[in-house]
């Protein structure tokens, strides 16, 4: 038999339909189940991303949040946001 290790328990990655995304979202949106219970009720990796947006979304997000920290020119105040 062969030895289990990292590799060998690793499993390819699985693909999810846009409606069962949605339903895992719902599901932990309404608050009747915890993050840990909708992951071990799906057997899910706990790794994946809880607020609903792709990694690229979010990466989007992030950039455009530290382009309105960014201070406008001229103006009186150092962290004024954009309108």
């Amino acid at each position: 038999m062969e030895p289990v290790t990292k590799q060998t328990l690793r499993r390819d990655p699985r693909e999810f339909t846009p409606g069962f995304k949605t339903e895992i979202i719902g599901l932990r949106r309404r608050g009747d189940r915890t993050v840990a219970q909708v992951v071990a009720d799906f057997d899910l990796d706990a790794g994946v991303r809880t607020d609903g947006l792709s990694s690229t979304e979010k990466a989007e997000l992030t950039a455009l949040r530290a382009e309105n920290r960014r201070p406008i020119l001229g103006s009186p105040r150092r962290t004024q946001l954009r309108p």
